[in-house]
């Protein structure tokens, strides 16, 4: 009899399985082609002018974003608000000077500054310590004998490979930032500098656009050193040479001038004002059932990169189609509860903005968690599923990158696997591998959930040539793909938000630091 009941017990749970794959199959269809096509038509038009965090554009597709959550009639994702709102800064040059006995250089000809890590003030300098190339690490010490505390250092900003490659090197501009020069400057304030002149190169391009009178956006004025910040300008080789007293006709000129203290009567004077912005997390909620204080969370970045020099970044791609989809799952789920069939777990809808600028509305959330991360059992992060990578190895028509299914919870992958039985997806994993160097893992949203425990999958089609240009537009992404990504996504999301378990967090991170 106890034989008989278990079977009974097992085959019961085998239709209900069938029955609910099925479910999941028939609102997965709801998600097509064309309405993903329409939706982001709107959110990677003209009109949304790039939305970069913080701007008109940014705010037009947030309150897209909100109209279409009350539309399938999700509830506000933060109390009564479908926004979760969160400060931007961004520093305003009023006034920059440097005078070398009281004649002036001309600012962006001669010096500039980084609106983010000045300082106001006036500083009256008598006396300069060049540091040559200003490094101070295991393979070479630039400070030593020369003591440097409490006075102004200046620093060349290439490498001495670099140098000996003559003027005809030309460094280039990175948007990660430049790591060597970082270094230096840490270098500098570690060992006591009042201040920093930074002899740069790129004043020698003769194309070089105008600094912008507008700093960078912040989120927190933070030092990643912990110390605390001293003023910083960049001159140069002309405005450098003057300074040090010494006559010097190119910028490989530099080399032959010793390391030492000089002698000069440089004044520098910074005004600047600070602006209070604001961006924001866009969250619809779809209440679930017995497990309703449970969550699942559905993310994409809705923020690009805006317009520059009048031209609009359009980021159809990136990440115009994770937010579709994220838009278009909502909808796939509303539907499934209007019918009753319901998710047993709530199901989070949340487009993050400020993910360009460097993951800013996701690590505000995890900072701020509207819902308890140890009760959220999964981000499924879509970041980027709408073109095709073009070193891809496979079938290109039929694939999508998976990230992170092997860091938090054994569960990840066998979910994914049992899915794709019926998707019969390309699911490529080669990214989780720590020593990727492209380092996707922690280059998207799920990043912030991750580092704070919560298992995490990050879906992704790839690089290919329009990535970060104006050229990432609507007619170039692959809907039939998309449509195959996304509902792949969307039942994934059916089998956690209804699982009888949260996800088991079992599986040790072991990832190097971001």
């Amino acid at each position: 009899m106890k034989k008989q009941l278990l079977l009974s017990l097992s085959f019961a749970g085998t239709i209900a399985m069938a029955q609910t794959n099925k479910d999941a199959a028939k609102f997965a269809a709801s998600i097509t082609q064309k309405d993903l096509k329409d939706q982001l038509t709107i959110v990677a038009s003209a009109e949304m002018e790039g939305r970069e965090t913080a701007t008109p554009g940014q705010k037009k597709a947030a309150a897209y974003i909100e109209s279409q959550f009350q539309k399938f009639g999700l509830k506000p994702g933060n109390g009564s608000s479908y926004q979760q709102v969160y400060p931007v800064f961004q520093d305003e040059l009023k006034e920059a000077k440097l005078n070398l006995y009281n004649l002036p250089f001309d600012y962006d000809r001669h010096f500039s500054i980084s609106l983010n890590s000045a300082i106001n003030g006036s500083w009256n300098l008598k006396e300069v310590a060049f540091v040559a190339y200003g490094i101070s690490d295991s393979t070479r010490n630039d400070y030593k004998d020369l003591d440097v505390k409490g006075k102004w250092v200046m620093l060349l900003d290439i490498s001495p490979a670099d140098m000996e490659k003559g003027d005809s090197y030309t460094p280039t501009n990175n948007r990660f930032g430049n790591p060597g020069l970082n270094a230096k400057i840490t270098a500098a304030r570690k060992n006591g500098a009042a201040g920093i002149i930074i002899v740069s190169k790129i004043f020698d391009q003769t194309n070089r656009p105008a600094s912008s009178r507008m700093g960078s956006m912040y989120r927190e004025r933070t030092s990643r050193d912990g110390m605390a910040p001293i003023p910083t300008i960049s001159v140069s080789y002309q405005a450098a040479a003057s300074i040090l007293t010494r006559v010097v006709t190119s910028y490989t000129g530099l080399k032959n001038i010793a390391a030492g203290l000089y002698a000069t009567n440089a004044t520098i004077s910074i005004n600047k004002s600070t602006n209070n912005l604001e961006s924001s997390n866009v969250m619809g909620l779809l209440e679930g059932t017995d497990k309703k204080d449970e969550y699942v969370i559905l993310t994409g970045h809705y923020d690009h990169l805006g317009t520059r020099d009048g031209v609009i970044y359009y980021g159809a791609d990136d990440d115009g189609s994770g937010t579709v989809s994220v838009i278009e799952m909502a909808e796939a789920f509303a539907k499934a509860k209007a019918k009753g069939k319901g998710p047993r777990r709530s199901i989070l809808f949340m487009t993050v903005s400020g993910e360009e600028k460097g993951l800013w509305g996701s690590e505000y959330y995890a900072s701020h968690p509207v819902y308890p991360l140890n009760k959220t059992t999964v981000d499924l992060n879509t970041d980027m599923v709408g073109r095709i990578d073009p070193a891809y190895k496979g079938d290109s028509l039929n694939y999508v990158y998976a990230i992170g299914e092997d860091k938090l919870s054994s569960d990840l992958m066998k979910i994914t696997d049992s899915i794709n039985v019926t998707a019969k997806m390309e699911i490529d994993r080669r990214y989780n591998d720590p020593k990727d160097p492209n380092r996707f893992y922690y280059r998207s949203d799920h990043y912030n959930f991750a580092k704070n425990g919560v298992p995490i999958i990050f879906y992704f089609d790839g690089v290919h040539k329009d990535y970060h240009r104006p050229t990432d537009t609507v007619e170039k992404i692959n809907f039939d793909l998309m449509e195959k990504r996304v509902r792949l996504i969307f039942n994934t999301a059916w089998v956690m938000a209804n699982k009888e378990d949260m996800l088991k967090r079992d599986t040790p991170l072991n990832m190097p630091g971001r």
